[in-house]
């Protein structure tokens, strides 16, 4: 019925199923224009930092070469990218073998969320069938929504393009890393595009979404270490297309046709879809579920468990295979370090006992992954706040308090135990390349002293989202914060008072060092302080939709 309307009225008073497209973007642009700020801005500092530190690091030909080692290692070659000009490996060439991937992942993330936020998840909050009813055509909000991905690309690859100008790498091929950022956040866009008509749930749309570029990256690494320079199954990645641009080395334009036929492609695939469906509904129908729901579902902790355990399981296993391949390089940490001595104002490495200071710099790089998990579990609640679920909870008589302790309790136990799987996957990894099998019981057992630090970040978030659902940006800002101390702390010179604001930054690096129970101790506790300010917030305030 409500398509026969829709169709009635389109007849009547809209010219086009695109009417309306210039008025949406519009008012997109207006909604997101705070995220495409942050995204733009995040990419510069991101870029900018990273050349300075990189050129830091590796101030002399010498250096550069010694880098290069690492690159024979295929573990590298599947955490970066491919391994073009290491016989005569200049400071371009790092940049475009190790940076480019850790930039071109954020932009298609940027891209698939944004899609994702103006289709599916409209739909699914009627909002969709709110704006239909208006002057609008259908495809309008498809067409309105790939315009603003364009402009948010446009924007992230022009920062891109400044921050490397800024930092001293002018030229064409710095124009080129800009334009292959934009073209592979157009292509991933285009692919959420699709999954959005696939299924009728958002978050369904956004995990085949990141499927697709999760698998694209495990195509371009496996491709890669087929062959270093890309086999014919990098070809096979939308990644691939655009490191395959040989920047700094041998700059060729054309595989970035292929981002853009898939673009387009896609988007052409993503319309003849939308036509098929209905308004709400889903390419791919839902399955029924079962007609009772399980005793399990009905307890206290069924509901979290059952909504964070698939992303647990998928974070874990990632963080678990990530772990075993920097463990991995081991092997290749010697032979670098000999050739750049001043790779320990990078990280800090002692030369007189390389394993044990790499295997504990791992820990701290790693335990990121755990924290963000953690983080994301906890802010899922807003999700179920703003959809109406905590509200219906706590009516059917689940007090406030245990509906906030078995959420963050689940969230901490999965945090707990994807910290421990990195252990084991980095002491797995060191193990293999070592031939000592010590250090997989050494690493699983230290990572425990990064629990604390992953807590009271979480404990930060649970208290921001007690207090209101409006602050949970600033937890997200928070571990943006964290990331950047970790890795370019020392290349950025930090001031020490703010380095301090970082917990992990009072986790002593074990194994290399002797485990200091003091911050841990504090910190746990300062935990603990907060989640009583998350639960007394929670307590007093409104409920969303209840």
């Amino acid at each position: 019925m409500t398509t026969a309307v829709e169709d009635a009225r389109s007849s009547a008073s809209a010219p086009s199923r695109f009417t309306g497209t210039g008025f949406l973007l519009s008012f997109y642009l207006r909604l997101d224009r705070i995220r495409i700020i942050s995204w733009t801005l995040g990419f510069f500092l991101l870029i900018w930092a990273s050349v300075i530190g990189m050129e830091n690091a590796y101030p002399t030909p010498e250096a550069l070469q010694g880098r290069a080692t690492l690159m024979s290692n295929p573990a590298a070659v599947m955490m970066t990218g491919p391994a073009f000009a290491l016989d005569n490996y200049t400071f371009g060439a790092m940049l475009a073998n190790e940076l480019a991937l850790w930039v071109f992942l954020p932009t298609a993330i940027m891209s698939i969320l944004l899609v994702v936020r103006h289709t599916r998840q409209e739909e699914e909050s009627g909002r969709m069938e709110v704006l239909l009813a208006l002057p609008v055509g259908r495809f309008a909000p498809i067409t309105a929504t790939m315009g603003i991905v364009a402009i948010a690309n446009i924007a992230v690859s022009l920062a891109i393009i400044l921050a490397l100008f800024a930092s001293g790498m002018t030229g064409i091929d710095s124009v080129a890393f800009g334009v292959a950022a934009g073209a592979t956040g157009l292509a991933f866009g285009a692919i959420a595009t699709l999954t959005a008509q696939l299924t009728e749930h958002g978050r369904t749309a956004s995990g085949m979404a990141f499927g697709a570029l999760g698998i694209a990256v495990i195509i371009r690494g496996i491709g890669d270490v087929i062959n270093p320079e890309g086999s014919w199954l990098s070809w096979f990645s939308a990644i691939a297309w655009a490191q395959q641009t040989k920047l700094y080395v041998d700059l060729r334009w054309w595989p970035l046709t292929l981002s853009l036929a898939l673009t387009i492609i896609v988007l052409i695939a993503a319309i003849r879809l939308n036509i098929r469906r209905d308004l709400g509904e889903g390419i791919r129908p839902t399955q029924p579920g079962p007609a009772e729901a399980s005793t399990g579902l009905l307890s206290p902790i069924g509901i979290p468990r059952h909504l964070l355990t698939g992303n647990f399981v998928g974070w874990t296993i990632g963080v678990f295979i990530f772990a075993v391949a920097f463990g991995s390089l081991a092997n290749s940490i010697d032979g670098m370090v000999e050739d750049n001595p001043a790779i320990g104002e990078w990280v800090p490495i002692s030369l007189d006992d390389l394993t044990l200071s790499f295997a504990a710099i791992i820990l701290a790089f790693l335990a990121i992954g755990p924290l963000i998990l953690l983080v994301s579990a906890i802010l899922h609640l807003k999700s179920e706040e703003t959809e109406g679920r905590v509200g219906a909870t706590i009516i059917s008589g689940t007090p406030r308090t245990k509906v906030m302790t078995t959420w963050a309790g689940i969230a901490l136990v999965y945090a707990i135990i994807s910290m421990l799987f990195l252990g084991l996957g980095a002491g797995l990894g060191l193990s293999a390349a070592t031939g000592n099998w010590s250090w997989t019981r050494e690493l699983t057992s230290a990572s425990a002293a990064y629990l604390p630090a992953i807590a009271v970040t979480g404990a930060i978030a649970f208290a921001l989202y007690g207090i209101t659902p409006r602050f949970t940006g600033m937890a997200w800002a928070f571990v943006t914060f964290i990331a950047i101390e970790v890795f370019l702390g020392d290349l950025l010179n930090l001031p020490q008072w703010l380095s301090n604001l970082s917990p992990i930054a009072h986790v002593p690096l074990v194994p290399w060092t002797d485990p200091a129970p003091l911050p841990l101790v504090v910190m746990t506790v300062f935990a603990c302080l907060l989640a009583l300010v998350g639960i007394a917030g929670f307590k007093r305030r409104n409920i969303l939709n209840s």
